[in-house]
């Protein structure tokens, strides 16, 4: 498996002593615990509470000043101490590093929402989802075969968190890819956004380029939503709609050939089988001119290792709850399914956002 150094250094040797890694079996095990007692510190207050009074305050003075029972705030902070998102000096807690991103870091604030809101309840079926190969946790929100189906039909704050995870990582990289997109070596007058759910990347392409025409090809139910999203946006007219079911093979792309088809954090919503299909479709219709951009947060392309391990577990969110049988992908499992349906990679560009990569794809000679 090809990684980036910085991962190789990491992930080929092993970094902990016996006692550390013994501490940190002990962290797995009690995992659910330390994430909820985690996320109340915040909920509550407690973390906040302890930022704004950097000398710190007793038990008896945050239970107090949160309006909690002297037990619930006793039993979060010594468990919190434990955690590491508190210090303890004589009998004052302060908040710690770890605290302080966990209170402040918008990504930690996402994932964190997105786990408790979208994920939790599903999970616990996991291991049905690996042995079924269908996202069996779903059915704690009800039964549909993929959540974006469900999407339309989820609880409010369910679609906030999980609008707010997927747009949090997509909008740091818009504006980077769209000065890779438009960057005048040729004129983009079609543009096929592939997957295109609300319709964010699209107000951008039209907001950015005042003569580009943009189709959202996607499922009707995202469709609708992007309707409701864009009708009072400039540009509004040049967005245009092609609602369909990807996922049936008998689904051509639209033609004529489109300058430009975008892909973003799309192709990670499918099996590998299924994301060489799309992207077969994709091929048949582009012509010579005609490029394909898959812009996904490959695991092994990320710069730092905190991403990377935020992108591997996100995978078992797809597996629980999104469809059973995707992933983050790595960059050469991409790049197979991509050569296997008749195209090549022209080029690849990292560090956009916070780790997106784009994978600028045409078709193969003789394949035009």
């Amino acid at each position: 498996m090809k990684l980036t150094p910085q991962l190789e250094k990491i992930y080929s040797h092993e970094r902990l002593t016996a006692i550390e890694a013994q501490r940190r079996a002990q962290e797995i095990a009690f995992g659910p615990i330390v994430f909820q007692v985690s996320r109340l510190m915040v909920k509550l207050g407690i973390l906040e509470l302890l930022s704004n009074n950097r000398e710190g305050l007793t038990q008896e003075q945050i239970a107090e000043k949160t309006g909690l029972s002297l037990y619930a705030a006793q039993v979060l902070l010594e468990a919190s101490l434990s955690i590491g998102t508190v210090l303890i000096k004589e009998d004052m807690y302060q908040l710690s590093k770890t605290g302080w991103f966990l209170l402040n870091d918008n990504m930690a604030k996402v994932n964190m929402n997105f786990n408790h809101d979208v994920n939790y309840k599903g999970l616990f079926n996991l291991e049905e989802a690996l042995l079924e190969g269908k996202p069996s946790g779903l059915k704690s929100f009800g039964e549909w075969p993929t959540i974006y189906e469900a999407l339309s039909s989820l609880p409010e704050h369910v679609q906030k968190s999980w609008f707010g995870f997927d747009h949090f990582y997509s909008d740091e990289s818009f504006e980077a890819a769209l000065k890779i997109i438009f960057d005048g070596t040729k004129k983009v007058n079609r543009l096929l956004d592939v997957g295109g759910n609300t319709g964010r990347w699209a107000t951008k392409c039209v907001q950015y380029n005042p003569s580009v025409e943009v189709t959202i090809m996607d499922l009707p139910q995202q469709v609708a939503m992007m309707r409701e999203q864009t009708k009072n946006i400039d540009g509004a007219d040049r967005i245009h709609a092609y609602p369909c079911n990807l996922l049936d093979k008998s689904v051509k792309f639209p033609t004529p050939a489109f300058d430009v088809i975008w892909m973003s954090q799309f192709l990670d919503c499918f099996s590998e089988e299924e994301v060489t299909s799309i992207c077969k479709r994709a091929a048949e219709s582009m012509d010579e001119n005609s490029r394909l951009y898959i812009m996904e947060t490959f695991w092994d392309r990320q710069k730092f290792e905190t991403a990377a391990y935020c992108l591997t577990l996100t995978s078992i969110y797809f597996t629980a709850l999104a469809n059973g049988n995707s992933k983050m992908y790595h960059s050469s499992d991409m790049e197979r399914c991509v050569n296997n349906a008749g195209l090549e990679i022209e080029e690849i560009v990292d560090g956009l956002g916070l780790g997106h990569s784009i994978m600028i794809c045409k078709k193969k000679n003789g394949d035009n």
